[in-house]
């Protein structure tokens, strides 16, 4: 695995880019919302050029997603498909997971109760 941290100020969001078995996983610790949106964008979109990407958005510490995040969540999820890829979510907490029921993020992206289960599809 390798790991690679960018902590957060107090009240925002940290993120951590790590490599499963080939698989991108970005957990994100903090709320997930406008003030976040270019880190966590240009963290979720897939490299340029790379090929079949898949990536793991770990959302088990993240506390509130606003607008901002469900767009980030569906543009690096159209960016993972355009390269032949996939996007998943991975333990959204109950808050955070309601919202993305709501507008219907859930119909779009997989949701998975767990990180292994994003992992192993």
């Amino acid at each position: 695995m390798v790991t690679d941290t960018h902590p957060a100020q107090p009240g925002h969001l940290s993120v951590e880019r790590s490599t499963v078995d080939g698989v991108r996983v970005i957990t994100l610790c903090g709320e997930l919302d406008h003030a976040a949106r270019d880190v966590v964008g240009d963290v979720l979109h897939p490299p340029t050029g790379e090929v079949s990407p898949r990536t793991v958005a770990d959302l088990t510490e993240v506390t509130f997603m606003d607008s901002s995040g469900i767009n980030l969540l569906i543009a690096a999820h159209r960016a993972a498909e355009e390269a032949q890829g996939w996007l998943r979510v991975a333990a959204a907490q109950q808050p955070v997971l309601r919202v993305m029921e709501l507008v219907g993020i859930d119909a779009l992206i997989p949701c998975h109760p767990t990180l292994r289960q994003a992992l192993e599809g």
